[in-house]
C-alpha cells in the first residue's frame, strides 16, 4: 500500500502546474497520509528574490495570522532544525537536534493550543539559492502515522522540488565558464593558499596564477578574491566538500 502510494501521490504533485494547483496536491496528499494539516515553505536567497518566498499550508486560521503578523518564520525552531538533519524529523525530537529556548517552547505550546501538537517535517537547502521545508502535522488527540513517515518523506521531498520548479524555473548552467586552470587557481585561493602558494602547487609561475585569478575575476564582473571564492562556490564551480575536508586534513597534519 505506501509504495502505490507514493507513486500516486507524488505523480500528482511532480505534475503541479502553479502553486494553488500544488496546494491543493499537498492537502490531499496529507489527508491520505493520515495527517491532519499540511505547511510547505520555500525561500529564495539571491538577490531580488521576494522576501515573503512561499508559504503553502492548511492551518488553522489562528496560528497563521498570528505566524505571519508577528514573522514568527525567523525564529521557528522547526525551521532551525531543518539544517540539523538528513532525514525528516518529529517535532517531539527538536530537542535533540538544537538547542530549546523559552521562545521555542512557547511557540510550541501556542501551536498545540491552536491545535498543531506534533508534526513531521523534511527539510532542504540549496547554499546560495534557496532552502525549504514541508511539514505533516496531526491534531492534538491524534499520533503521527509511523507506518506512513517514510512516504511522508519522500513527498516532502517532491513538493519541495515542485515549489522551486515553479519559483525557480528550469535549473541552467551558470553564464560565466571558467577555464580548468582558472579553477584550479581559485579552488587553492578558498584553501587560503597565496598566489605563490598556489604556484608551487600547480607548477606554474606566481605571476601566471594572478592572471588566472585576475581573469576569472572579470569573467565574473568581481572586484575581490573573496566575492570570487564566494561566487564560485554558490555557482558549482568548486563545492563545500572541496575546502572544508581539506582544511580539517591541513590542520590534522600541522598539529
Amino acid at each position: 500500500m505506501p509504495l502505490y502510494l507514493t507513486e500516486e501521490l507524488s505523480h500528482d504533485i511532480a505534475q503541479a502546474f502553479d502553486l494553488s494547483n500544488l496546494h491543493r496536491a499537498l492537502q490531499r496528499a496529507s489527508r491520505r497520509m493520515g495527517f491532519d494539516h499540511f505547511a510547505l515553505n520555500f525561500d529564495l536567497h539571491h538577490h531580488g528574490a521576494s522576501p515573503d518566498g512561499v508559504l503553502l499550508h492548511d492551518y488553522p486560521d489562528a496560528w497563521a495570522k498570528v505566524y505571519v503578523a508577528f514573522d514568527l518564520a525567523g525564529r521557528d525552531p522547526v525551521r532551525r532544525a531543518c539544517d540539523k538533519s538528513l532525514t525528516g524529523f518529529a517535532w517531539r525530537d527538536l530537542s535533540r537536534l538544537i538547542p530549546m529556548t523559552k521562545g521555542d517552547r512557547q511557540m510550541l505550546d501556542i501551536g498545540r493550543e491552536v491545535g498543531l501538537a506534533d508534526g513531521y517535517t523534511i527539510g532542504r537547502h540549496l547554499p546560495g539559492e534557496s532552502s525549504g521545508s514541508c511539514s505533516f502535522v496531526m491534531r492534538a488527540e491524534r499520533s503521527l502515522p509511523q507506518g506512513m513517515l517514510m512516504v511522508a518523506e519522500l513527498i516532502g521531498a517532491i513538493a519541495l522540488a515542485a515549489a522551486r520548479r515553479l519559483t525557480v524555473g528550469p535549473t541552467t548552467p551558470p553564464q560565466v565558464q571558467f577555464t580548468d586552470r582558472q579553477r584550479e587557481c581559485v579552488l587553492w585561493a578558498a584553501r587560503g593558499k597565496t598566489a605563490y602558494e598556489t604556484s608551487i602547487i600547480l607548477g606554474i609561475s606566481e605571476e601566471t596564477v594572478i592572471q588566472h585569478l585576475k581573469m576569472a575575476r572579470e569573467r565574473s564582473a568581481l572586484h575581490s578574491r573573496h566575492e570570487l571564492t564566494t561566487f564560485a562556490l554558490l555557482c558549482g564551480f568548486i563545492g563545500y566538500q572541496d575546502i572544508f575536508p581539506w582544511w580539517w586534513r591541513a590542520g590534522q597534519r600541522s598539529g
